[in-house]
């Protein structure tokens, strides 16, 4: 069920690091100030994260195939009290949303009017640290769930950012995703770009745009529009 679900969230991510570490040896600094710079970022980004709204392309490589699919949209993050609520829109190639809300994760397809839910459970910690990868999650919090290492800084649309490695330290998750690279915007501690590295082979590379931290997002955001011929199912196992 974890991988279930890590799955549909996520269905939501070696030249560098030698350069990194030339760069690292030319000054005579190590990584880790680096490192404890860009989670002091994150950090103080959580302690004033309300809520956060960004446009996306989703590119899931499947190695067998080699293909790309893409998949266009818009996210929603927020925090209800101590929870973290997400809600995707996506709109191309075909309509669909995902909304994770009170620990029940929703993926709603309007096309064949059909909702399937998923608790996390137990499971909900550690589906809600992938949620916030980026997106209001604490430095603090990604070194209780990760292996961190810094790449060094790396330019994304212009725009400058840190570039890390996370290992998760769940065997579990592992088996699912080998490593997880995070581009880090180092003036707001805000992702600009994802990757999930898959054991397979197959990889999601996430891309985010037009990002707006703390802007007012309206209850009706994290709602389903269901119709009365929607049909809920609750898979199992």
């Amino acid at each position: 069920m974890a991988t279930k679900v890590a799955n549909k969230v996520l269905a939501f991510s070696v030249g560098v690091v030698l350069l990194a570490g030339l760069e690292a040896v030319a000054s005579g600094q190590s990584q880790e100030p680096a490192l404890d710079n860009v989670l002091q970022k994150m950090d103080a980004a959580a302690a004033g994260f309300r809520s956060a709204q960004a446009d996306f392309v989703w590119n899931q490589y499947q190695k067998v195939v080699d293909e790309v699919d893409t998949q266009k949209g818009t996210v929603y993050y927020r925090r209800a009290g101590k929870d973290i609520e997400m809600m995707a829109e996506i709109r191309e190639p075909d309509r669909k949303m995902v909304l994770y809300k009170g620990g029940k994760l929703q993926v709603y397809q309007p096309k064949i009017e059909q909702v399937m839910e998923y608790a996390t459970g137990a499971n909900r910690d550690q589906v809600e640290s992938f949620l916030v990868l980026g997106f209001g999650g604490s430095g603090q919090d990604l070194e209780r769930t990760f292996d961190v290492t810094y790449l060094g800084v790396d330019k994304v649309d212009e725009i400058a950012t840190a570039k890390l490695k996370l290992i998760p330290k769940s065997e579990k998750v592992r088996n699912n995703f080998s490593e997880i690279l995070l581009w880090i915007d180092l003036a707001h501690g805000i992702a600009v770009q994802q990757k999930f590295m898959q054991t397979q082979g197959d990889y999601r590379l996430a891309k985010y745009s037009a990002v707006r931290v703390n802007a007012k997002i309206g209850n009706d955001v994290f709602q389903l529009k269901t119709t009365g011929k929607t049909q809920f199912v609750s898979p199992r196992g």
